[in-house]
């Protein structure tokens, strides 16, 4: 499918101040793309490769830019942000959604789902009780587990698990792998050994949370697991039993939330972060890459290090830690002299 010149101006939200006859056939980065490809540049460490683009069209920020040979600059608010609704654009025309249920899935008798709007692969599992909305896709190998309600327009890629009585909003996506609703981890140690705590609650994801692959949600202990609307979690997260993260966060790779922790809005959880249990995170805080946070960070702010420190402390710090040796070898030069003065 191709994008028009009109369609493009359109689509990203600028006026359109000619009427050139140019279709678009693709996307593509500054140093790939073709005559036929849009691309954008959003972050300045890419701006070398602009004057060499073969792209037909860049969206770029508002200023002064040198427009390189056959090449149209197109001035938005957010390149990155309007380049994703071309993404967007191109992905809607290429997406494969044949409805109907495949003979080699397996689904209950008692389930609520109407063949006509969803597209179920060979190998899905839907068990008893179950509920699908009308436009999702669950893919080869996924299993939805007794009771479960999945909403409308949700994508379950292939070998998604979402486990009995879970709840997924609307437009929610799993990749592959994903395990909602896995046993919190809960022990109690009776007698010299290890006695499971049973986990009855649930997991709730809202509407237009996307999990990445490989990452686990645990189950309650008793109530919910809550993963607030539009929040993005990356692959190889693990968030654990009775969590409850809030709105449009983002929480990124290998990164760990102990139980009952309570994450709030617009929060930025970074790669490898660790999240101690029954602590509160509070509004539009950022967990910078490798944070330990141990304690309750309610005041929005970047926080770094371990334990979490506001990062300009933590910055300092780390800027003393070269000089400590040094520091240290003149503490024992004048300790000698000190010494001696005393006559030791």
């Amino acid at each position: 499918m191709s994008l028009s010149w009109q369609q493009l101006h359109e689509l990203v939200g600028v006026p359109c101040e000619d009427q050139r006859v140019v279709l678009f056939s693709g996307i593509s980065s500054l140093d790939e793309a073709g005559p036929d490809d849009i691309s954008f540049l959003g972050n300045p460490r890419y701006q070398s490769q602009l004057p060499d683009t073969r792209a037909g069209a860049v969206l770029v920020a508002e200023g002064e830019w040198e427009v390189p040979d056959g090449c149209a600059l197109i001035k938005v608010e957010n390149p990155s942000a309007a380049f994703s609704k071309i993404i967007d654009h191109f992905q809607a025309a290429a997406r494969h959604f044949v409805p109907g249920i495949s003979s080699g899935a397996h689904i209950a008798d008692d389930v609520e789902i109407d063949p006509a709007a969803v597209m179920i692969s060979a190998g899905a599992v839907i068990e008893s009780g179950a509920k699908v909305g009308k436009g999702t896709v669950i893919g080869a190998g996924c299993v939805v587990g007794r009771k479960s309600v999945i909403g409308e327009d949700c994508l379950l890629h292939p070998n998604a698990t979402v486990r009995e009585e879970c709840i997924l909003g609307n437009r929610v996506i799993l990749q592959p792998g994903v395990v909602v609703g896995s046993d919190g981890y809960g022990f109690e140690l009776v007698d010299g050994r290890h006695q499971k705590v049973p986990q009855v609650g649930i997991v709730e994801l809202e509407d237009d949370v996307e999990v990445g692959a490989n990452s686990c949600i645990d189950r309650a202990r008793f109530g919910r697991t809550l993963i607030g609307e539009g929040t993005k979690i990356d692959n190889l997260v693990q968030i654990a039993h009775n969590v409850k993260v809030g709105k449009h966060t983002l929480i990124v790779a290998q990164s760990g939330i102990a139980g009952s922790t309570r994450i709030g809005n617009y929060v930025t959880v970074a790669a490898q972060v660790g999240v101690v249990g029954h602590i509160e995170i509070g509004d539009q805080v950022v967990l910078a890459t490798r944070t330990a946070a141990m304690k309750s960070l309610k005041k929005p702010g970047v926080y770094m290090g371990s334990p979490a420190r506001p990062m300009a402390d933590e910055q300092k710090k780390m800027a003393a830690m070269p000089r400590v040796p040094k520091l240290l070898a003149e503490v024992r030069e004048l300790k000698k002299k000190l010494d001696e003065l005393r006559g030791e």
